[in-house]
């Protein structure tokens, strides 16, 4: 086991990736931006080290300064968490090569699953259902309009790097197609320096449900079953709960094997999610694999009582996992919202500044991952999350009961937060049975 690691990130997600080195007696060690200095968290790691300004590119997204603090800092190990450097397969195979072992995939499976054409393949070999499109990239219109004869439209245009709903349009005719074209690889060039796209059938009103896996260096896969994150706004994630409500067990049971095939397929190790969209006839498609930890990983240790966490650092010190399938339970219904320092009447425009009054709530069931507190300035230069709530109960109508109470109890004063919205959405009926899909809150909320 390794004796000292390092933590390539920031905020909440270091301080969970500390916490739970701390259990396990291992030493850590924090780097941090400039905007980041005296963070309340910085004091539990063992030392920590300043590799830049405030900018991300300028500190969080160096990796000849992350690198260097870890030689400094004597680890065995980095873990990047999520965001930032985490997908980053040049990163993983520089720590690789300076006898520093990264805490994730391999790079090699990284970089085929993190190029969508790639993973696409890989599904396909594992016999995983594909949402029809084009067979790779699309090079030309003419090319682009004759694959959305075929399949017919709408047509979804996707970036082939990156994600967060960066280079994506839908087109419903050739006009729309032809600068959907355009804007998405122009959009996906300024975010991903790639400006590769392809094509893919548009499913109307689809639901957006992941599977949560873990493969050991040993060949054995698991899954912790899966977890619905249809509630978003623009491709990004609202809430996020496990297990998803309204879905026949056959259905569960196939997709779950899916994403084990997948993840077998592509000689994948470590914790990763196999993205899937769900169509109103409950058939699925495989989307894409995220290669890290999940900002949503809380849900599935909720309802398995497994720390991921830690399962990532002993698979990257080799171990085998101690369970198996079918050791593996689902219990009760978790849901997390994230609470991002934004505010919903103002198009989510960022919300950054001191944070005058904090009310954390409490009770059976209730956890709150963050690193803010009372006085804490949220910097402009990051990621608007202040936190994640997270609720755990027997069943889903008591969670609900127990979130809404959650959030009516939970002051946080100085910025505007999602808070309201959070609250809209988990009381209107649509949610409360269950009936959600990745156009709800736009359709339901946004317009009012």
């Amino acid at each position: 086991m390794f004796q000292r690691i390092l933590v390539a990130n920031r905020g909440e997600i270091a301080l969970r990736i500390i916490r739970a080195c701390r259990e396990m007696g291992i030493q850590t060690v924090a780097v941090f931006s400039e905007a980041d200095r005296g963070a309340d968290y910085l004091r539990l790691a063992n030392e920590a080290y300043c590799i830049g300004p405030a900018a991300a590119s300028n500190s969080y997204l160096m990796i000849n300064r992350i690198i260097s603090a870890a030689e400094v800092g004597n680890v065995q190990a980095i873990h990047p968490g999520y965001g930032f450097l985490a997908e980053n397969e040049h990163f993983a195979e520089v720590c690789r090569s300076c006898n520093i072992e990264f805490i994730g995939p391999p790079h090699e499976a990284m970089a085929k699953l993190g190029d969508k054409v790639t993973a696409k393949e890989i599904a396909k070999a594992a016999k995983v259902e594909l949402v029809p499109g084009s067979d790779g990239l699309v090079t030309s219109e003419q090319e682009a309009m004759a694959i959305a004869s075929k399949i017919g439209y709408p047509i979804l245009i996707k970036a082939t790097a990156g994600g967060g709903g960066k280079g994506m349009r839908v087109a419903h005719n050739d006009i729309t197609l032809k600068a959907g074209l355009k804007q998405a690889a122009m959009e996906a060039e300024k975010a991903f320096n790639n400006a590769g796209v392809y094509l893919e059938k548009y499913i109307e009103n689809p639901r957006h449900v992941e599977v949560q896996v873990l493969a050991d260096q040993h060949g054995n896969v698991v899954h912790l079953w899966e977890r619905d994150c249809s509630t978003q706004r623009r491709h990004q994630k609202l809430i996020e709960e496990s297990p998803a409500p309204n879905f026949p067990a056959k259905t569960r049971e196939e997709l779950c094997n899916a994403a084990v095939r997948l993840v077998k397929a592509a000689k994948y190790t470590n914790a990763g999610t196999v993205e899937f969209i769900v169509d109103k006839e409950n058939k699925f498609y495989f989307i894409e694999v995220n290669a890290r930890i999940q900002v949503e990983h809380p849900v599935s240790e909720q309802v398995t009582g497994i720390d991921l966490i830690q399962q990532q650092i002993r698979v990257a010190a080799g171990e085998v996992l101690p369970f198996k399938q079918k050791q593996i339970p689902c219990m009760g219904h978790a849901i997390e919202v994230r609470i991002n320092a934004e505010d919903p009447d103002n198009d989510f425009r960022g919300c950054p500044g001191k944070i005058t009054k904090l009310r954390i709530p409490g009770g059976h069931g209730v956890r709150f991952d963050s690193h803010v507190y009372e006085g804490y300035s949220i910097p402009p230069y990051y990621d608007s999350m202040v936190g994640k709530l997270i609720v755990h109960k027997p069943t889903r109508t008591e969670a609900i009961a127990c979130m809404l109470r959650c959030l009516d109890e939970m002051v946080l004063e100085g910025v505007k937060t999602t808070i309201p919205l959070l609250k809209k959405v988990l009381s209107h009926s649509a949610f409360v049975e269950g009936k959600m899909d990745t156009t709800f809150v736009e359709q339901h909320l946004m317009s009012r």
